[in-house]
C-alpha cells in the first residue's frame, strides 16, 4: 500500500499549528484571567506550584505545543533541503545498491510546493548523467530513481547496448566481465554529458533498438542496470512537473531490518 506521506506531514503540520495559535489565543488569556482572579481573591501571588496549576495548558494543548516546531522543521527540511530514500530495487546497480539510503536534493531544480509539487522558484535544470528522482508518470504515487540521458530536444537511440545523443555515440570502455572466464554480465564504464559512471550489460540478454525524440518540457531516463531497468525505453518520458530532485550521496546501506546499518558506503552519487 502506497500512502503520501508528504500530505500526512503537511496535515499533521496545519492541525499542530492551527491547535498551538488557538490555544494562544484563546486559552492562554483564559487561564491569565483566572489566575489574576485567583490572585485578587487571595489577596496577592499565589504560590508558585499553585501558579502553574492554574496556566497549566489541557493536554492537546500542551502536545500540539510541543510537536508542532518539530513538525515545521521536518516539513521545511524535507520539502525544500533534503529529503531521504531508501533504494528498492537493482536497476541502478553498480551505481546503486538495494538497502542504499540516499540524499535528494530538493532544491536543484527548484523549489516546488509540497503535495501540490507546483514549482514557485526555478533554480537550475537536469543536465545528461544526473542520476534523478521522479515520480512515476503512470503511477506519480511512486518514486522512481535512474539517470538522465536525453534532455528537451534530444534524439536518442539505443543500439546494440550503446546510447547515442543526437547521432553521437556516448563513449563506453570494458572494466570487467563477471564472471571472469564465463561472463554472464559485462561492467563497462559509460561517459554520459561529460560525467563517467559504470553500467552493467548482460550478456545473454537480446538488445532493444529504437530511437525516441524527447519532447519539450520533457526527460529521457535510463537506469544503470541496463538490462534490468523499467525506464523510459518501455513507458515514455518524464515531464518536468513530475522531477522531486537530484540523488547526490549515499548516507548509510542497510538492507534488511534485522541487519547492521553499513555507514561506510557514505559517497557521493555520480
Amino acid at each position: 500500500m502506497n500512502f503520501d506521506f508528504a500530505l500526512i506531514l503537511v496535515v499533521a503540520t496545519a492541525v499542530t499549528g492551527l491547535l498551538y495559535l488557538l490555544d494562544a489565543l484563546v486559552f492562554v488569556p483564559k487561564r491569565k484571567a483566572k489566575l489574576a482572579d485567583a490572585e485578587l481573591k487571595a489577596g496577592g501571588e499565589l504560590p508558585e506550584s499553585a501558579s502553574k496549576l492554574v496556566m497549566q495548558p489541557s493536554g492537546w494543548a500542551d502536545l500540539s505545543r510541543s510537536m508542532f516546531p518539530v513538525l515545521l522543521i521536518v516539513l521545511v527540511l524535507r520539502s525544500f533541503l533534503f529529503e531521504p530514500f531508501k533504494i528498492p530495487s537493482g536497476s541502478m546497480l553498480p551505481t546503486l545498491q538495494i538497502g542504499d539510503y540516499i540524499l535528494v536534493n530538493k532544491f536543484h531544480y527548484g523549489l516546488r510546493l509540497p503535495v501540490l509539487n507546483t514549482k514557485f522558484l526555478s533554480v537550475d535544470e537536469p543536465v545528461r548523467g544526473d542520476v534523478v528522482v521522479f515520480k512515476y508518470p503512470k503511477n506519480p504515487s511512486v518514486n522512481y530513481i535512474k539517470r538522465v540521458v536525453g534532455l528537451p530536444g534530444d534524439v536518442v537511440t539505443y543500439r546494440n547496448k550503446v546510447v547515442y545523443v543526437n547521432g553521437e555515440a556516448q563513449p563506453q570502455a570494458l572494466v570487467a566481465q563477471l564472471p571472469p572466464g564465463r561472463p554472464e554480465r559485462l561492467l563497462v564504464n559509460e561517459t554520459l554529458g561529460g560525467v563517467e559512471h559504470e553500467i552493467y550489460r548482460d550478456v545473454e540478454r537480446p538488445t532493444l533498438n529504437a530511437e525516441w525524440t524527447v519532447p519539450e518540457g520533457e526527460y529521457f531516463v535510463m537506469g544503470d542496470n541496463r538490462d534490468n531497468s523499467n525506464d523510459s525505453r518501455y513507458w515514455g518520458f518524464v515531464p518536468e512537473q513530475l522531477l522531486v530532485g537530484r540523488a547526490v550521496a549515499v548516507w548509510m546501506h542497510w538492507k534488511e531490518l534485522l541487519s547492521i546499518p553499513d555507514f561506510s558506503a557514505i559517497r557521493s552519487i555520480e
